[in-house]
């Protein structure tokens, strides 16, 4: 596993296909990085899917109230919630989305975002000071690749579990 400087801040999401470990940024963004890490200790982003995967973009998912579900029915509404905790304003900082940041998913007002996240395949500069970013891939960014494709895919692409790293054992 990569070398995890803070546990405290850094979340393990496992996918199919292996590990994802992501630094978050505490100092750049601090209540985005507390409300991932609130929910991932509450499991909710276990069996979420991503919903929206777009290739050479980027793959979203932490959709928590309707994302797990199974009829194809709330597949189709997946993408359309957060969580039952109020949303979080912008946190804009100059950290440029680039391939493997995690950014915050949100709607077309900026102080939306809530559960939603997205993680960007390519440099992704456009979004810049329009989005938060809150985190970076730094191991298994090849799975995040993995993820199927579409809006919502076929057959979607789950977190299987999303945790602290301080909170893993060894």
């Amino acid at each position: 596993m990569a070398e995890i400087a803070d546990p405290e801040n850094t979340i393990v999401m496992e996918l199919k296909t292996g590990r994802v470990v992501i630094e978050l940024l505490p100092n750049v963004a601090p209540r985005h990085a507390e409300r991932m890490k609130e929910l991932a200790r509450a499991g909710k982003y276990d069996n979420v899917i991503f919903h929206r995967v777009i290739e050479g973009f980027m793959a979203q998912s932490g959709d928590v109230e309707h994302g797990n579900a199974e009829q194809n029915f709330n597949l189709r509404r997946a993408g359309t919630g957060g969580s039952d905790l109020p949303d979080l304003p912008a946190e804009f900082s100059q950290i440029p989305h680039d391939r493997g940041t995690l950014g915050a998913a949100r709607t077309a007002d900026p102080n939306s975002a809530n559960s939603q996240f997205f993680i960007n395949f390519a440099d992704n500069h456009f979004l810049n000071g329009q989005y938060t970013v809150y985190g970076r891939v730094i191991e298994g960014m090849e799975h995040v690749d993995a993820i199927a494709r579409g809006e919502p895919p076929v057959n979607p692409d789950r977190i299987i579990s999303m945790r602290v790293a301080a909170d893993l054992d060894g």
